[in-house]
């Protein structure tokens, strides 16, 4: 499955939206998540932002092994968008390391 989180955007053809963290997380805990993309800014600060998931992809794959989906971030807010982009890269490098293993 391919999970778009975003609280504005139009979901694109062929994926499942979530608009809150916890509710792409809960996907993912499924390891039935092929790709996912994400949002930075959802609304609701308090409610959590993509970075959050991108901080628990990566603290699941440094400590359980988890293998991550194809990432990518759609925010228009640009430095968290990098900020967001730095953790992909720090998983897809370490996951690349660990199924080196």
């Amino acid at each position: 499955m391919k999970v778009y989180l975003d609280d504005e955007r139009r979901t694109p053809d062929g994926w499942v939206r979530v608009y809150w963290p916890q509710e792409a997380i809960a996907l993912l805990r499924t390891g039935q998540v092929s790709e996912i993309s994400l949002d930075h800014d959802l609304g609701d600060d308090a409610r959590g932002t993509g970075y959050d998931v991108v901080l628990w992809i990566e603290e699941q794959v440094m400590t359980a092994g988890f293998r991550p989906p194809a990432m990518r971030v759609h925010s228009a807010n640009a430095p968290a968008r990098e900020k967001m982009q730095a953790g992909i890269r720090t998983i897809e490098a370490y996951a690349g390391r660990a199924g080196a293993e």
